[in-house]
């Protein structure tokens, strides 16, 4: 059942949601080339602690660090560690959540660490863009699957794979909430959304194939074919007359 939102929840979650929009800002400005992915998290729990919240990320359904860390081939859940070595020419997804005030906030950005081809740097680009696509003209009483519709068009415009197994989500008092909110889908369908629904949208774009297999370590999902995807996230709010985007 999708919960809608009063706006004194609202209210709590945009701290939450501001402390991820921050930190991903924090962690924009620090990473680099030579840094482990174990670093990359350590950013990320001491900056979110520093704020008075809490990593969601860590410990949920026995995850073990505060942030989804995924280097290139990996779509989502990428376990950070001490032997991944950000290398010039990498991409890497940093998905985070932060929990304060009984509420989550949630976002994701894909860097680029150093020069990066100009064929990964457009997938990174293409891929924000999907983002705002998928939001175009979402307003309460908008079908759920436009959002998908409209961010499936734009990726495979440009030839991309648009990844199925993982979807965006609704988030609250928990972290993943309804509805799913996928990235592919049919103009006109789904549950019309009311205002005060709050939502996760996530374009997972692939510069292949879009299917993907799961690690040996049970979280982290790659490509099929090994190439590259990016990934992309906010947190909004559905309002009468359009958006709020609480993470940016």
């Amino acid at each position: 059942m999708i919960h809608v939102k009063s706006e004194k929840e609202i209210e709590l979650m945009r701290e939450s949601c501001k402390i991820v929009r921050d930190t991903l800002l924090f962690v924009e400005s620090k990473i680099k080339a030579g840094m482990s992915t174990k670093e990359v998290d350590e950013l990320v729990e001491r900056y979110i602690r520093s704020c008075g919240a809490y990593p969601s990320c860590l410990g949920y359904g026995g995850f073990p660090a505060s942030a989804c860390i995924s280097v290139n081939d990996v779509v989502v859940h990428g376990i950070p560690d001490e032997d991944t070595i950000l290398k010039d020419g990498d991409i890497v997804s940093v998905d985070l959540c932060a929990y304060k005030n009984g509420y989550h906030g949630d976002a994701c950005r894909t860097f680029c660490i150093g020069v990066v081809t100009p064929e990964v740097k457009q997938l990174v680009k293409v891929t924000e863009e999907c983002f705002f696509k998928g939001i175009e003209g979402l307003r309460a009483g908008t079908p759920l699957f436009d959002i998908g519709y409209k961010v499936q068009k734009h990726a495979e415009s440009f030839g991309y794979g648009v990844i199925r197994s993982y979807t965006g989500h609704g988030i609250g008092k928990e972290m993943h909430e309804d509805p799913s909110v996928p990235n592919y889908g049919r103009l006109g369908t789904g549950a019309r959304l009311k205002a005060g629904t709050v939502i996760c949208v996530e374009p997972m774009i692939a510069l292949g194939d879009w299917r993907v297999r799961l690690l040996p370590d049970g979280w982290g999902a790659v490509t099929v074919d090994g190439k590259v995807a990016a990934h992309y996230e906010n947190t909004l709010v559905v309002r009468e007359d359009g958006v709020e985007i609480l993470t940016l």
